[in-house]
């Protein structure tokens, strides 16, 4: 057997293991949906309090498997054209070599890797064939993940009508892929395709008919990714750049003043992840920012903006979100405002609709900008099971599966839940400090309109009664101790805090906190409360390149001499503890430096 017939031999053998253990993990996936359906029927759903279940923002089940049919298969085909060794190494040395901390992986901080975003961008024209295949092969499988990850938690706030009235929409809902390569549409597809089931089922219809995926768009420059693109999706646009912002507005006036039908350029849903980060200027983000906003439906569209879960890319997203907050979003109070002359864009209706349970400035973002030494940042994650091709690339034996952390913000344009006539209770979401003490007094029981009873029983608060926009959420894990739980929220009065549940304060409450998770929004209160001390760093300008503190000039005083003829000499004021004419110090000892020049030399005297 020759060289070459062996590394083929080697090849096809781990390509059948890597198929093996990806067929073993779709067979643990449809054995772990049975048991999740059991859990929900038998034990999870009785147990668990109604708004602990409406607060849940993770998958079901947790871990994200890709689609085979629509995206493993079709991708897995494409690459069969390149040569497996070239196409990872060209990985590893586009990405950054072991792990892939250049693409949508992230790497463990003890690793100190630099923080990068990922260099190929879809909206980038000299994208090279190898380059297109290592951006299937590494960067769309996570990006695929977390996109799931934020869409499946924007229906969750947004509720069934926002779906429903995406399906009743003539021509189905537009969505506009700006910067996953097609990844955020199959994304948004299986959420549709999940939905328009679940319609199915709850109603009994027995024909479903074909799922309305309405239209969509993504935004690929280059011929080599589109092209690959494009197997991918069906009924699908592509265009090699977003329209400029003048045409952007001009489209929108138009839709408020003549047209009444949904345009074209319009979308009901913007998905844009790792776009902002790439820019190198924050007026550039600042721009392209303005440029989704002008792009969404202004009836309700909903723009996703996620980028790494990195200090960095967290930044990044928390400067778009005060950017929209200053310049775009208004408050149910300032709603009519005046325009004045140096605010000539009015604010209008809009909302976050998550993470965030606030509009306030981000506790985590306290100074703009970089913020050298920063530990504490908003971020999330997601675990999705690797497909054979990326398991090869990583030369990964031991596990299939990865967590890949982002940030994101999902903001939704037109509608606002802070006013009755938009909040799906008809109530209006109230996010300030009542909202906080009530969450930490808990939403375990409903309050008695007509004062306590002797026989009646209290009833247990539903998702009808509380909206979970106003509830505190998790932005780290909970830790678990012997005898309490110790949740860190960031509240709707915009504050971090840490929130104690103890065993004796609730035995619901103990228990759902028991089982919370990263990201949920909590309601059954808490007995001790403190604020959260956070780590934010310093602002890059007190920082060099290398992460070292700049020393900051000391005051230097200078003694000018001056005679009848004027000034006769200048030289540095001197405190004692330099010796001899002409130096700035000495060095006692054998072995030392040498002392310096003085800086500032005797001007010589004038004639």
């Amino acid at each position: 057997m020759t060289e070459a017939e062996w590394q083929e031999y080697r090849e096809q053998k781990a390509e059948a293991y890597h198929r093996d253990v990806y067929d073993q993990s779709m067979e643990a996936r449809e054995e772990a949906l049975e048991e999740v359906e059991e859990e929900e029927e038998e034990d999870d759903f009785m147990r668990a309090h109604p708004l602990t279940v409406a607060g849940r923002s993770r998958t079901s089940p947790s871990t994200v498997y890709l689609p085979k049919e629509t995206l493993v298969e079709p991708v897995a085909e494409l690459l069969t054209r390149a040569n497996p060794k070239h196409l990872a190494e060209s990985t590893n040395r586009i990405f950054g070599g072991s792990g892939l901390p250049f693409s949508a992986a992230t790497v463990p901080s003890r690793l100190a890797r630099e923080q990068k975003a990922i260099p190929i961008d879809p909206s980038h024209a000299e994208t090279g064939n190898i380059e297109a295949d290592a951006y299937l092969a590494a960067v769309m499988p996570g990006t695929y993940a977390t996109v799931m990850s934020t869409l499946v938690e924007v229906r969750k706030r947004l509720g069934t009508p926002w779906i429903e009235h995406l399906f009743k929409k003539k021509g189905g809902p537009m969505v506009l892929d700006a910067g996953a390569g097609g990844a955020g549409v199959l994304a948004w597809h299986e959420v549709l395709r999940a939905e328009w089931q679940r319609m199915h089922e709850e109603s009994g219809s027995v024909s479903k008919g074909e799922v309305p995926l309405g239209k969509s768009t993504v935004l690929t420059a280059a011929n080599t990714l589109r092209h690959r693109a494009s197997r991918l999706l069906e009924n699908t646009t592509f265009i090699p750049r977003l329209p400029d912002l003048e045409g952007a507005e001009r489209a929108g006036a138009e839709l408020e003043e003549h047209n009444t039908q949904q345009p074209r350029k319009l979308y009901d849903i913007i998905i844009a992840p790792h776009t902002l980060w790439p820019l190198k200027q924050e007026y550039q983000r600042k721009d392209q920012v303005e440029k989704y906003w002008s792009l969404l439906n202004p009836k309700g569209g909903v723009l996703i903006i996620l980028e790494k879960g990195l200090p960095r890319g967290f930044e990044v997203v928390a400067a778009a979100r005060q950017h929209l907050l200053d310049k775009r979003i208004a408050s149910p109070s300032s709603t009519e405002t005046p325009v004045t002359d140096d605010d000539a864009v009015p604010k209008e209706t809009g909302m976050i609709i998550a993470p965030c349970t606030n509009h306030n400035k981000c506790p985590m973002y306290a100074s703009e900008g970089i913020s050298a030494g920063r530990k504490d940042f908003c971020y999330f994650s997601q675990r999705y099971i690797r497909p054979p091709y990326l398991q090869r690339i990583l030369n990964a034996t031991d596990r299939n599966h990865e967590d890949v952390q982002f940030s994101y913000l999902a903001v939704q344009r037109g509608r606002d839940q802070r006013l009755p006539v938009h909040d799906l209770l008809g109530k209006g979401v109230v996010q300030d400090d009542t909202a906080t003490l009530a969450a930490f007094e808990g939403h375990e029981w409903k309050a008695s309109e007509s004062g306590p009873a002797e026989d009646a029983e209290p009833e247990v608060t539903t998702a009808e009664d509380v909206n979970p926009l106003a509830l505190p959420r998790l932005v780290l894990p909970a830790l678990k101790r012997r005898g309490h739980i110790v949740l860190d929220v960031c509240t709707p009065s915009g504050t971090l805090e840490r929130w104690t549940v103890p065993r004796s304060f609730s035995k619901q409450a103990f228990r759902d906190a028991r089982k919370a998770q990263w990201g949920d929004l909590w309601a059954l209160g808490a007995k001790t409360r403190i604020p959260k001390n956070v780590r934010l760093g310093r602002p890059r300008d007190e920082f060099d390149k290398k992460g070292r503190r700049i020393k900051v000039q000391k005051k230097q005083v200078y003694e000018i001499d001056v005679g009848s003829q004027g000034v006769r000499g200048v030289s540095a004021k001197r405190d004692g503890r330099f010796a001899g004419e002409g130096w700035d110090r000495k060095i006692r000892g054998s072995g030392g430096r040498k002392g310096r020049r003085r800086g500032v030399e005797a001007l010589e005297e004038l004639d």
